[in-house]
């Protein structure tokens, strides 16, 4: 006679075992449709699973974060059913729930192609169709692995063998599929809906690594509801207008090439907006009262095994080994240089907080299939800073570190903007207590700032707690950027040491603070967030003079002359081209201002001004066209 804790604070009493479909049920018939799966006692369930033991249970609704991410799941394992029942001699391997979807990874000599995409995503509706019943079996571990040996399933054989022998597992069958899978899923393939949609298909190399055998992966996305999956799929559509590598080609930014994986070649256009993200960030620091400094690119890779990132992080670093045998790494981030920097001479608690920025070029290795334009580099400049402080001055350091992050990102245009606390990872260094003492003053400060938050689990760094600081653009997706991090180790394990007013030795607490992080990162997000239409203030050609007839040509050298001098990047184009022709070219090229000029502005010293976007255009004096424009750009916003 199980008693059910339900998170409302009531509790129902059954005669029997029960399960979870009846508890939505014996509460009311919308839940029960919109139930797919159960937490009992803190863990996930199947709906049906049955309950004979007292417990605290929550029922799973599709709409539900939890509850959409069983959707994908369930959606994967039928999209590797519908692949078995088309080609039957294909192995399938694994097949998660991620971010917006789901993908499968299929052995299979012929690649897939867009209509075969087609094909299985009508089968897959089919199987929805048919509501197969989805079971939950537990199976000895060498008695499934034979199983799957015996009807050619080599891949699922071989994961199987990899889980220690005396496990027990778990298989779910639906229809004549049966896939190996923790669970749960839902009661049958019909509580799927058909909300989904496959996406395309790529490579990947078996288990992640690539001297394994290449795979095809076929993702797709999934929904609660064709609403959902609707504005998901325009979402895509915008995205791919948006995409910064495109972008980067019309408005000539910046382009990659294989002998430089991963590195930005930057064009003048780009390096123009380069700068003004640097000046900016510059301006910002200073303000702030941080110094700026600069550290060495390549160190000895004993600094490295020193300060704890070579056991963390080595994997991702460049090294190289000079004739006389020393090891040296190419820095993959900035915080060991800036110890150094403030080793150097006696520090007093009355010198402290002492905040040192700067703008290091760092590399790290990505594997080439990670790489995504400007998204994801090897070789980025990070606006790095960190702030040497006594424990006492966590708080309000801290504090004043998220105010002007969330200053600067507002005066790019983003102001939906989310915080998480990251605590510490699986991996790390430094003893508990330390980072027991480093995630309570980053909460407290938190606290203190009267920031809302959600908690992100494990995803700290290795040397210290953090705040991560995510921007929503402006076709809702999220971009974590800035981090805020209160590290108690690293300053230790590199022998730093202020004086306190006791006149003892203390280790100083260092603060990480990276604002747009990666600049390279940070201008991807920013050309997409404003669909290469950027702030007048950011954009590479501010204003282009266009002439109507070449009898135009001096104004609009005396004009050009006028605004650079004003301090506005501008150039003008006196070809022989039609001024419509002008106008749409340098429109798709994103220049947020045209001035147009022929006899008439020439008699009456005016330009005609067309702003991106409009269709209007509006004739104004020259020097109140130039003032307004430098008005707006020293204003940023």
């Amino acid at each position: 006679m199980p008693k059910i804790s339900l998170p409302d604070g009531s509790e129902r009493q059954y005669d029997a075992t029960t399960s979870g479909a009846n508890i939505a049920a014996s509460i009311g018939e919308g839940l029960a449709r919109a139930a797919v799966a159960i937490r009992v006692d803190g863990d996930l369930w199947d709906l049906n699973r049955e309950i004979s033991d007292d417990a605290e249970v929550a029922i799973i609704t599709r709409d539900s974060e939890e509850g959409i991410e069983l959707l994908r799941h369930d959606a994967a394992h039928v999209l590797a059913e519908a692949v078995k029942e088309l080609w039957p001699e294909t192995q399938v391997t694994i097949g998660p729930a991620i971010d917006n979807g789901f993908y499968y990874d299929f052995a299979r000599k012929e690649p897939f192609t867009d209509a075969d995409l087609e094909t299985i995503e009508k089968r897959m509706q089919e199987i929805v169709d048919r509501d197969e019943v989805i079971e939950r079996e537990v199976w000895e571990r060498d008695k499934a692995a034979e199983f799957f040996r015996g009807i050619g399933e080599e891949y699922k054989a071989e994961i199987i063998e990899s889980i220690p022998s005396d496990e027990d597992l778990t298989l779910y069958r639906q229809g004549e599929f049966i896939d190996l899978c923790r669970g749960p899923h839902l009661p049958s393939t019909g509580k799927l809906g058909k909300a989904f949609k496959l996406t395309h298909v790529s490579g990947a190399y078996w288990r992640g690594d690539s001297n394994n055998e290449m795979l095809q992966r076929i993702y797709g996305t999934a929904w609660s509801n064709d609403k959902a999956l609707r504005k998901y799929l325009h979402m895509l559509e915008e995205a791919e207008k948006r995409d910064h590598r495109r972008l980067g080609r019309v408005m000539d930014l910046f382009h990659f090439q294989e002998e430089a994986p991963g590195a930005v070649f930057w064009h003048p256009n780009g390096w123009a907006i380069y700068q003004s993200l640097i000046s900016y960030m510059r301006e910002k620091n200073t303000e702030a009262d941080y110094q700026e400094v600069n550290t060495p690119e390549i160190m000895a890779k004993a600094l490295w095994e020193k300060s704890g990132h070579n056991a963390a992080f080595g994997d991702n670093m460049f090294t190289t080994e000079t004739v006389d045998g020393r090891v040296y790494a190419v820095k993959p981030m900035n915080c060991p240089g800036h110890i150094q920097v403030f080793n150097q001479g006696i520090k007093s608690y009355r010198d402290l907080p002492q905040r040192l920025g700067e703008f290091g070029k760092c590399h790290r290795y990505e594997p080439s299939g990670a790489l995504h334009g400007m998204m994801r580099v090897r070789a980025f400049t990070q606006d790095d800073a960190h702030i040497f402080c006594t424990p006492e001055q966590i708080s309000d350091e801290s504090i004043a570190v998220c105010n002007l992050i969330l200053s600067i990102y507002k005066d790019f245009g983003f102001d939906d903007v989310r915080i998480k606390f990251a605590d510490r990872p699986e991996v790390r260094v430094g003893a508990d207590e330390v980072w027991d003492q480093a995630e309570r003053a980053l909460l407290q400060a938190l606290e203190a700032s009267g920031f809302e938050y959600t908690h992100n689990p494990g995803e700290g760094a290795f040397y210290g707690p953090k705040l991560e600081f995510v921007l929503r653009d402006a076709i809702g997706r999220d971009w974590q950027c800035g981090t805020l991090q209160v590290d108690l180790n690293m300053p230790e394990r590199l022998g730093a040491t202020y004086i306190g007013e006791d006149g003892n030795k203390h280790v100083p607490v260092m603060l990480h603070r990276a604002i747009l992080g990666s600049i390279e990162r940070f201008m991807g997000i920013l050309i997409e967030h404003h669909a290469g239409k950027l702030p007048l203030w950011l954009a590479p050609q501010q204003v282009k003079v266009l002439t109507i007839t070449s009898d135009a040509d001096d104004y609009a050298n005396e004009i050009v002359a006028e605004l650079r001098a004003a301090g506005l990047r501008a150039d003008c184009d006196t070809r022989n081209e039609k001024i419509s022709y002008k106008v749409r070219e340098h429109s798709v090229a994103k220049v947020p201002a045209l001035f147009a000029v022929g006899q008439r502005e020439i008699e009456n010293r005016t330009v005609a001004v067309r702003r991106l976007g409009s269709k209007k255009q509006q004739v104004m004096p020259l020097e109140a066209a130039i003032e307004a424009l430098k008005t707006e750009v020293d204003s940023r916003r």
